[in-house]
C-alpha cells in the first residue's frame, strides 16, 4: 500500500533517486500525467536525472510498465515537466503540479506491417491501441499501457489527491493543447480522474446550464455533431472531464446521456457529497471502467501512416 512521509512516497516497489533538475518550493494543486515517449523505465529515469547545457527536464515520479515507481524529487519541490502550460487561468504548471511520467513509447507509426516508435523499436499488435486523440488528428497507433500500470497510477492519484487536497488530475494534453498529446487515447484519463477525485475528495463536481438552451456535442468544439436535443436552462450535469473551453458531462436524471458542452454556458455548483439520496447518475458515473478500450480494427492500419514524432522534451 502506498503512503507519503515528508513529501516522499513509501510502499512496495518504490525507490528514490534525487534529480538535480529542480526549482524552488511549491504547494501542489494538481497531478499532471505524461508518457515518457522512451524505451523503458531506466532510460527515462537516467534522462530526467541528467544535467544538460540546456533543455533540462525532470518529474516527481516515473512509473514503470511493471508497476515500479521511482521518485526523483520531493512532492513540494518544483520539477520541470510541463513546459509552457496553462490551465483555468494558471500559467506555468511546473509551479503547481506533481509530475508523473509513465513508461510508454507514445505515438507510433506504421512501417509495412510493423508498429514502430520514433526511436526505432517495433511493438506487437497486442501492445498497440489504434484510436483518434480527443483533440483530433484521425486514427493513429499508440503504445498501450499495461493493466498494472493503470491500476498503480489510479492508486497513486487517489493518494496524492487525498494527501494534498489536490484540485484536479490532468494530462499534459490538457495544459499544453496543440503542443502535447500525452498521455493520449491509450490511457483512460477521464476514468482515472473521476475515480481519483471521487474517492480522494468524496465529491461529485456538478454544473448547471445558465443559458436558455445549450447544445451537447460529440466532441470538444462547435464543429462536432449534436448528440441530443439542446439542454434547457437549469439542467444539472455531472462533470466528467474538464478542459479550458469545453467539458465532458453526464446529464443528471436517470439517463445515459453524455457529451461535451461549452464552459461559457454552465455554472459550477457547490460540491455534492455522495451518499444515500444522491441523484441517479449515468453509467459512467456509476462505474467507470479502467480496462483498455476494445480491440483494434485491422482496417485501421490503412489510416495509420508514419507521423513525425512530437518533441520529446517536457517543454
Amino acid at each position: 500500500m502506498l503512503g507519503i512521509q515528508n513529501h516522499r512516497l513509501t510502499g512496495p516497489d518504490v525507490s528514490f533517486r534525487q534529480t538535480p533538475n529542480v526549482g524552488g518550493a511549491m504547494r501542489p494543486r494538481f497531478v499532471l500525467l505524461h508518457y515518457t515517449a522512451g524505451r523503458n523505465l531506466d532510460s527515462a529515469v537516467e534522462s530526467l536525472c541528467t544535467k544538460k547545457p540546456q533543455g533540462n527536464a525532470s518529474s516527481h515520479l516515473v512509473l514503470g510498465r511493471d508497476g515500479r515507481i521511482v521518485q526523483l524529487a520531493a512532492f513540494n519541490a518544483v520539477t520541470w515537466h510541463a513546459g509552457a502550460s496553462q490551465w483555468n487561468g494558471i500559467d506555468g504548471l511546473n509551479h503547481h503540479a506533481i509530475g508523473v511520467e509513465m513508461d510508454n513509447a507514445g505515438l507510433l507509426h506504421l512501417e509495412g506491417e510493423r508498429y514502430v516508435s520514433w526511436f526505432g523499436k517495433s511493438y506487437p499488435e497486442d501492445e498497440v491501441h489504434i484510436a483518434e486523440h480527443r483533440h483530433g488528428g484521425g486514427l493513429r497507433p499508440w503504445h498501450g499501457f499495461t493493466e498494472v500500470q493503470i491500476a498503480r497510477t489510479l492508486e497513486l492519484c487517489e493518494l496524492l489527491v487525498a494527501h494534498y487536497g489536490l484540485e484536479d488530475v490532468l494530462g499534459h494534453e490538457d495544459v499544453a493543447r496543440g503542443r502535447k498529446v500525452d498521455p493520449g487515447p491509450a490511457f483512460p484519463l477521464a476514468a482515472v480522474r473521476g475515480r481519483a477525485l471521487g474517492r480522494g475528495a468524496d465529491v461529485m463536481p456538478r454544473l448547471v446550464v445558465n443559458a436558455t438552451s445549450l447544445n451537447i456535442r460529440s466532441g470538444p468544439g462547435a464543429e462536432y455533431a449534436k448528440v441530443a436535443p439542446a439542454l434547457k436552462r437549469g439542467a444539472e450535469l455531472v462533470l466528467l472531464e474538464p478542459q479550458d473551453r469545453w467539458s465532458l458531462v453526464a446529464v443528471v436524471g436517470g439517463t445515459d446521456l453524455e457529451g461535451w458542452v461549452c464552459n461559457d454556458f454552465v455554472t459550477r455548483q457547490a460540491a455534492t457529497r455522495a451518499g444515500p439520496g444522491a441523484a441517479v447518475l449515468s453509467r459512467t458515473q456509476r462505474a467507470v471502467p479502467l480496462a483498455r478500450a476494445a480491440p483494434r480494427q485491422a482496417a485501421a492500419k490503412k489510416t495509420a501512416r508514419k507521423t513525425p514524432a512530437k518533441s520529446r522534451g517536457r517543454g
